[in-house]
């Protein structure tokens, strides 16, 4: 059993102590698993926005210095023809971030058209819509994806991208669905709609604020799975081959037997940007989660608490002014108390 401070304080006959002035801002910044993810995500921008002018090499520039492992004129080495490494991973940087985030925007853009609508409006409306994503989810997407891109010329990294988003929407679809059938019948959405507010109205201020954070981990969810998407079908050879990427540097490596010659520094750099970005959006996700789900978050600012000993009745000892203690206020009762 335990009282809190604010009780004591009442108890003395003190004011509670006052609340504070304004609520903690941006905690979903304040975990480490989130500074870290951001941390090493605004690296990996920076790669992809300055790494063709911080590349020291054409990536595609040929050299007599064949398959030489990492020195000071080549960080990761080269390949069988004399291309740096280290230039093609920075030139890569790009085509992977592009797909991932494009791809993300657009399939979370209609994720949460399709969801959000169906939920809130209902009847022959979210019938259809359902049934439509059903449709979605069944498709096997990378099988799919793999097809689009062979019959299309120029598989470049918006193609890519498109493809990617139009197979992987529908999950966050249902998703938002969901949370917006537990939503539309609140208090407050029911008060908007008796002042006269319109649908649009409604569902931009009244729901959506609301799926922020469901709306934030779906998209940090399609983001890695666009950038292994991608990766994967570069690396089997059905990207476009002739735009860098880490995939792409993987496709190389493999087809040139870079293991079997010993050539670990072909592949190991790219291996380890795709863990480190992986881990970067996870880390995000689980922040995300963490502040969504209050079974997850850390308690912070939690009222201080005094223990008292089960059988005896809180006792509450005042200060005078000799610095004695006033003890006339304590009682023990003779049978314990719950």
């Amino acid at each position: 059993m335990s009282i809190t401070a604010t009780d004591v304080a009442v108890l003395d006959g003190a004011p509670p102590p006052a609340a504070p002035v304004r609520r903690a801002r941006l905690r979903f910044l304040r975990g480490g698993k989130t500074r870290t993810g951001l941390i090493l995500l605004a690296f990996f921008v920076l790669l992809a926005v300055a790494g063709p002018w911080l590349a020291p090499y054409d990536p595609d520039a040929m050299s007599d210095q064949l398959l030489r492992p990492p020195s000071g004129d080549h960080w990761f080495g080269t390949t069988h023809t004399g291309q740096d490494v280290f230039s093609q991973i920075l030139v890569g940087t790009r085509g992977v971030l592009v797909v991932g985030l494009l791809a993300a925007v657009i399939a979370t853009a209609l994720s949460v058209l399709v969801g959000v609508s169906a939920g809130f409006l209902g009847g022959a409306v979210d019938e259809i819509l359902s049934a439509l994503s059903n449709i979605f989810l069944v498709l096997p997407g990378l099988p799919l994806i793999i097809i689009v891109a062979s019959f299309v010329p120029d598989t470049g990294d918006i193609v890519i991208a498109v493809a990617i988003a139009l197979t992987s929407w529908a999950w966050g679809a249902r998703i938002l669905r969901a949370q917006t059938l537990s939503l539309r019948r609140r208090d407050y959405v029911e008060a908007a709609r008796a002042t006269g507010e319109s649908t649009p109205r409604i569902i931009l201020f009244e729901i959506l604020p609301n799926l922020t954070a469901v709306i934030a981990s779906g998209f940090v969810g399609t983001v890695i799975f666009a950038v292994l998407t991608e990766i994967t079908l570069a690396f089997i050879g059905v990207a476009d081959i002739s735009h860098w990427n880490w995939g792409t540097v993987l496709f190389w490596a493999q087809s040139n037997q870079a293991l079997a010659q010993g050539a670990w520094w072909w592949f190991v750099p790219a291996g380890l940007c795709i863990a480190l970005l992986g881990t970067a959006l996870a880390l995000i996700n689980f922040g995300i989660d963490e502040f969504v789900n209050p079974r997850l978050r850390t308690a912070t600012g939690s009222s201080r608490k005094v223990r008292m000993r089960v059988g005896f009745t809180p006792v509450v000892r005042r200060s005078t002014g000799d610095g004695h203690h006033d003890h006339s206020s304590e009682h023990s009762s003779e049978e314990p108390r719950p």
